[in-house]
């Protein structure tokens, strides 16, 4: 049988870790969603004032763009081959190739770019990930899974590769990637201790003080300098930036902290480590006072309440001591004797 014609389209809460999920279990292993995410070591806090994006600071809740793809190699046995290209037309007639040998293929596109795509979903955001799954040999439209969308959509080839040649902050350069080989399922009371550990040191011990929970620590001394330094309308600006970084960027710093904890919850018996089951449960607590927080934020830049930073502050102080009471609890989790 055709590979692409028994290819599944699965809809994902994040792009980069739905599509290797997708791919994971289209070559033979069933890898959830939440398992990808968590084996890849992806959650994190980043601050970084001096990347801008349209002129406000670089605010993450996850690793970089392509941590899961890579991040997945090791644990699952398997290479991953990427390609990027200086024409597009060039990485056009690869990805054609590619869909013609039966490959189901990963792309790095611009968000922005995709007439698929809701209104209020298009952004100039160039590290959005998707899947090509085949073409339809009558007018040539890609066949895309988009692990935001319940189902499969069609692309035209002119807006396809307007997508994935976007130039600006991370420039996907046509990115394409596809297993060299299938994933074999691991030794997961080995992998899962390992990618949790990996966690729990970026989150803890990180020596830079924009990362973890000293990137948390260090945004909230931002917001407490907000009104003296840039005046209300900035300083909304300013919250409104971290809201959506937040809340609509990707899955989001609730959303991802739900994410890992539907990866704890599942692989705790796969470690035999029952222990992370109950820090799931505390995970999810603290997802949900992300999300309070951000709603905060929300009414106080849309004027339903007072404008008031230093409150949002002590919200994000007490969110970094809770992260840090809690990674230091799973990592001790992980490196106890499994009973």
């Amino acid at each position: 049988m055709d590979p692409q014609s028994r290819f599944v389209h699965q809809q994902a809460s994040h792009c980069e870790s739905g599509v290797m999920s997708t791919i994971a279990r289209h070559y033979g292993l069933p890898l959830s969603e939440p398992m990808a995410f968590g084996l890849a070591s992806a959650l994190t806090f980043v601050y970084l004032p001096f990347i801008k994006l349209s002129g406000l600071p670089l605010i993450s809740y996850r690793m970089p763009p392509k941590t899961i793809i890579r991040g997945l190699q090791k644990p699952l046995q398997f290479s991953m081959r990427s390609e990027t290209f200086r024409r597009p037309e060039d990485g056009a007639a690869r990805l054609d190739e590619l869909l013609d040998a039966g490959r189901i293929v990963g792309l790095q596109v611009s968000i922005f770019w995709l007439p698929f795509m809701p209104p209020d979903f298009r952004f100039h955001f160039n590290a959005h990930n998707l899947l090509a799954f085949g073409r339809d040999e009558t007018n040539g439209d890609y066949l895309l899974s988009d692990p935001v969308l319940e189902e499969p959509v069609r692309c035209a080839p002119a807006d396809l590769m307007k997508a994935r040649f976007a130039r600006g902050l991370l420039a996907p350069k046509g990115l394409l990637y596809y297993p060299a080989s299938p994933p074999l399922e691991p030794d997961w009371k080995r992998v899962i201790p390992a990618a949790i550990k990996k966690t729990a040191r970026a989150m803890l011990h990180t020596p830079l003080p924009f990362i973890g929970v000293k990137g948390i620590g260090r945004i909230a001394r931002a917001f407490e300098r907000l009104p003296a330094v840039s005046g209300p309308q900035a300083a909304k600006l300013f919250i409104g930036h971290m809201v959506r970084m937040q809340e609509e960027i990707g899955t989001g710093g609730g959303g991802f902290r739900f994410i890992y904890a539907a990866f704890l919850e599942e692989a705790a018996p796969l470690a035999g480590h029952p222990a992370l089951a109950e820090l799931s449960e505390q995970l999810v607590e603290i997802g949900d006072s992300w999300r309070e927080f951000a709603l905060a934020a929300a009414r106080m830049i849309r004027d339903r309440d007072p404008l008031d930073p230093t409150r949002l502050a002590e919200s994000l102080r007490t969110l970094a001591a809770r992260e840090k009471i809690f990674f230091a609890a799973l990592d001790k989790a992980v490196r106890q004797t499994p009973p």
